[in-house]
């Protein structure tokens, strides 16, 4: 696995007062745990809260954005960003394909039709082993790396005036 590049400027990790919220499915919950431990760890030094709602599966995820987005900006208390974490491994079936594109698909319309920062750590992997590797905080980070993104664009919104 390449190394990844973390070296956020200080403007893109200060999120200190944000609320996020993290959607996680827990189908592999050992994976689920281990991308939960890297994303709350990513927003706390960000000095940044989240809410955590739990779903099923990947397929999910992005319904609970959106229900839990708007219920909260029905309550005037709208979230700064979202952070999807779960994990599809490759079986013997068609079905992890669509899983894949079609969580993806959807996380990706309704970050850009809400302009909703948001950060997308579900793992599309061919092993359990893999998927180890990267939901893992001391190795692939890959829930960190999907919470950093959520700030990273909720502190460029947050520059361009684009937040509310």
């Amino acid at each position: 696995m390449a190394i990844p590049r973390r070296s956020l400027t200080e403007l893109d990790q200060n999120a200190a007062g944000a609320h996020f919220l993290i959607v996680e499915a827990r189908y592999y919950d050992s994976i689920g745990a281990m991308l939960l431990a890297g994303a709350k760890a990513a927003l706390e030094r960000a000095r940044a809260s989240h809410e955590l709602v739990s779903v099923p599966g990947a397929l999910e995820i992005p319904i609970a954005i959106e229900i839990a987005t708007d219920q909260a900006k029905r309550a005037g208390a709208p979230f700064a960003g979202a952070v999807a974490l779960g994990c599809v491994i490759r079986g013997e079936t068609y079905h992890f394909e669509i899983v894949a594109a079609e969580s993806a698909r959807a996380l990706m319309q309704l970050a850009v039709a809400h302009k909703l920062p948001l950060g997308n750590g579900i793992l599309t992997v061919d092993t359990e082993a893999q998927a180890e590797e990267r939901a893992d905080p001391d190795r692939g980070d890959k829930g960190g790396d999907a919470a950093r993104a959520a700030v990273a664009l909720h502190c460029l919104a947050r520059r361009a005036g684009a937040l509310s």
